[in-house]
């Protein structure tokens, strides 16, 4: 529902890259100076040189972006400027007697792109045997300095919840909307927070994949996913097991994100073998893939997220974010509780159980029994067994539920 008619039609900008562009990645991919890699088979050194350079020569001679390309066309896109930003969003119409306008953010190492499997469910509902009164006109834009919002050279200090500010001026001045709902993970999820904070009378409500609290990136020991604090003892093996494992699964990218974003950015802003290796490593890590990663990427869906990172030279500006978190630390706009005053649905997956969590109810009641529930006016909060951090990717038909859910009887 929208008080306000959208200003569309804007002048529609479908994404082209340049030929020129793609050329010169075959020339850099097909020059790759690669290091020995011995005793990696199990990746304990990190990303196993066999199956990146399986994909690398994937990506030379069989990836066909146009074809990527194409499929992503079949979708409006957009390019704008809020408040001297570049911003590049993708829509699908809703359809439906009274679709409601809805802003999905990624994070990284996503794209836009990792939305595509929702867009039309929740779009389109009738088409999917859904009720049609649950449409959504849906905006999905790149976040500033990702993909196809770029480049961000006059903004070097964005960060979360300066977004929040663009999209909410996205969706009230360029679109028109005086009322609309949001939705996010991973940094997307922390920009839906902010906005269900700082402008909660003008969102329907917020539906996200975790509960952090906003002040996440503050303080010292930002780049520490402990925190600082040793691994207690006495704990049971299996807890304690899931707290290392956890650790290594964030320890190198928080830190050196926080910390060293610009010296990384130097070496894959110029090698797209590094890139991959880079980005390759969180989705092995972070998905739900259960020892195959083809089983929730394929080869070409992996490199179509990995050619928009590269397309738009976006790598350094995007690692940005954590740092900028930390430098530039979120403040509250308001000191009522909750922190997050608009209506709140929440999405939790299996593969990110905490320690000593086996539950789909234990995930849930672990949250709301946790610091971080008070923060959040939680109307609707589910949890699945199955499905990792790419939550509308992996499982895309539970997140179309819980959303759904979470704006039924607030449109």
């Amino acid at each position: 529902m929208a008080d306000g008619a959208p200003r569309f039609p804007l002048d529609p900008t479908p994404v082209h890259v340049p030929d020129a562009v793609l050329e010169d990645l075959r020339r850099r991919l097909d020059m790759t100076r690669w290091p020995d890699d011995v005793g990696n088979g199990d990746w304990f050194y990190g990303v196993d040189r066999g199956y990146l350079q399986e994909l690398a020569e994937y990506w030379l001679h069989s990836y066909d972006w146009r074809k990527a390309e194409a499929a992503i066309n079949a979708y409006e896109h957009y390019q704008v400027r809020v408040d001297g930003v570049p911003v590049h969003f993708m829509r699908r119409p809703g359809a439906g007697p009274d679709p409601t306008p809805l802003i999905l953010t990624h994070g990284w190492p996503w794209t836009f792109w990792h939305w595509s499997k929702v867009v039309d469910p929740l779009a389109d509902p009738a088409a999917f045997g859904g009720d049609p009164a649950d449409a959504f006109d849906v905006i999905v834009p790149s976040l500033p300095g990702f993909g196809f919002s770029a480049p961000l050279r006059d903004h070097p200090d964005m960060n979360f919840w300066k977004v929040a500010d663009l999209w909410h001026t996205l969706m009230t001045d360029t679109l028109g909307h005086t009322r609309y709902a949001a939705g996010g993970c991973d940094i997307g999820a922390l920009v839906t927070g902010q906005l269900g904070h700082k402008y909660a009378d003008e969102l329907l409500g917020i539906h996200i994949g975790s509960g952090l609290k906003l002040d996440f990136f503050t303080g010292d020991r930002a780049w520490d996913f402990s925190g600082g604090r040793p691994v207690p003892d006495g704990l049971p093996d299996d807890v304690r097991a899931r707290i290392l494992a956890l650790d290594r699964r964030f320890a190198s990218h928080l830190a050196v994100h926080v910390l060293d974003s610009s010296t990384l950015a130097y070496g894959l802003s110029d090698s797209p073998v590094g890139l991959l290796a880079w980005i390759l490593e969180r989705w092995v890590n972070w998905s739900d893939h259960h020892g195959d990663i083809e089983t929730v990427f394929t080869k070409d869906e992996l490199l179509t997220h990995a050619t928009i990172f590269w397309a738009g030279n976006t790598i350094g500006t995007s690692t940005r974010y954590y740092a900028n978190a930390n430098r530039y630390p979120w403040t509250p706009a308001h000191t009522r509780t909750p922190v997050v005053e608009a209506p709140t649905g929440l999405t939790f997956v299996g593969y990110e159980n905490p320690p000593g969590v086996t539950t789909a109810q234990q995930r849930v009641d672990n949250w709301l029994a946790s610091d971080r529930a008070h923060w959040y006016h939680h109307v609707n909060v589910n949890a699945h067994d199955e499905g990792g951090h790419f939550i509308p990717w992996e499982v895309p038909d539970a997140w179309v539920d819980d959303l759904r859910r979470t704006f039924r009887g607030r449109r």
